[in-house]
């Protein structure tokens, strides 16, 4: 299957690239870039990945983003919000499957916000979006990238042992600023204790995430969440700690349990980019730590890291801490899963 890659040549742009690279089925065809146009790849790109720049995309020619420059069956699309609010509609009227990681279209009740373990069925709204719209596009997005991990890690625990409350501090990489996004004067030595708009993103996107299809749309969740967020010298890997409180009384075995065995339909499917265990427990009382357990995992950055799981104020709530790669399973990993799922549950049929 052809994929295109928006905006190619920026920080997450390059990561769906190294992450594409071996797919077994999802093969780059068209990249996309603003200002560089007609250049090749190799010519535009500062590629800032850890990993080298796979040979094969050295000499692709750089395309406008416009739909009738593209040759593909699905677009990734990890363009800013502002650019993707104009730019993503234009593909779906063309009929494209879009699969985005911008804000812009994440709150629409007609637009899937996606973590596949655990809100697969939202998925059924591209059947509205495509009626209201006449095309056969569709946009399908991700979430914010402390959003990403912190569903997987709330999904059981919202659902089997009934939290009713939670209060999320998120200590958040460099990269997820982008590569231009904080100066250096600004963050050495330093902690930012304020990213723009990231507290209420967290909130509203997670209370959709983990909602329940009616009518139409997503009903929010019934659970009350507080996040705060820090911009913290870390290059990779978002860790947050999480307090949240039940009216049954959450034993530490009991949540263990709950966590390391939560498991969804990309792990059933065996889909190629599915982690075997979504959420992997650490016993040690310094794990996990964003250096050594970012990239842990059968698939490497696409499993929530959770450590120091111990009870609260009482018995009835429960504290630990959890860490999301947040440029693989907070952004290019989990749209590319996403876009497994898609292939295998029939939406891409017509692709």
């Amino acid at each position: 299957m052809k994929v295109a890659v928006l905006a190619s040549t920026g920080m997450v742009g390059q990561k769906y690239i190294s992450l594409l690279a071996k797919h077994p089925f999802l093969k780059i065809s068209t990249l996309t870039g603003k200002s560089s146009v007609g250049k090749t790849y190799g010519e535009a790109v500062h590629w800032i990945n850890q990993i080298p720049l796979p040979k094969e995309f050295v000499e692709m020619e750089i395309k406008d983003t416009d739909p009738k420059n593209v040759d593909a069956d699905l677009i990734f699309s990890p363009l800013p919000s502002e650019a993707a609010r104009e730019i993503e509609p234009s593909f779906i009227a063309a009929g494209y499957p879009v699969v985005s990681e911008a804000s812009a279209h994440r709150m629409k009740d007609d637009v899937p916000l996606v973590v596949p373990e655990v809100n697969p069925h939202h998925l059924d709204l591209i059947k509205l979006q495509r009626s209201q719209n006449h095309t056969e596009g569709f946009v399908v997005t991700g979430p914010n990238c402390s959003a990403a991990g912190l569903v997987m890690v709330l999904k059981p625990l919202y659902e089997q042992l009934r939290i009713k409350k939670a209060i999320v501090t998120t200590m958040q990489a460099l990269s997820g600023a982008g590569y231009q996004g904080v100066p250096s004067v600004a963050i050495i030595d330093n902690v930012i204790p304020y990213i723009p708009k990231e507290e209420e993103k967290i909130r509203a996107e997670t209370l959709k995430i983990l909602g329940d299809r009616e009518n139409g749309s997503i009903k929010q969740a019934e659970l009350k969440l507080s996040a705060m967020c820090n911009r913290v010298p870390t290059l990779d890997g978002h860790l947050a700690t999480l307090y949240a409180e039940s009216d049954i009384d959450l034993g530490v075995d009991q949540v263990t349990e709950a966590l390391s065995s939560f498991k969804g339909i990309p792990q059933d499917l065996g889909l190629p980019t599915a982690p075997k265990t979504p959420v992997i427990v650490r016993e040690e009382l310094d794990r996990p730590q964003p250096r050594l357990d970012r990239l842990s995992g059968s698939v490497e950055g696409m499993s929530v890291i959770v450590g120091r799981i111990r009870e609260g104020l009482d018995s009835k709530s429960i504290r630990l801490v959890l860490l999301t790669h947040n440029t693989i399973r907070g952004a290019a990993g989990n749209s590319i899963l996403t876009a497994e799922l898609l292939a295998a549950q029939g939406y891409l049929d017509g692709a």
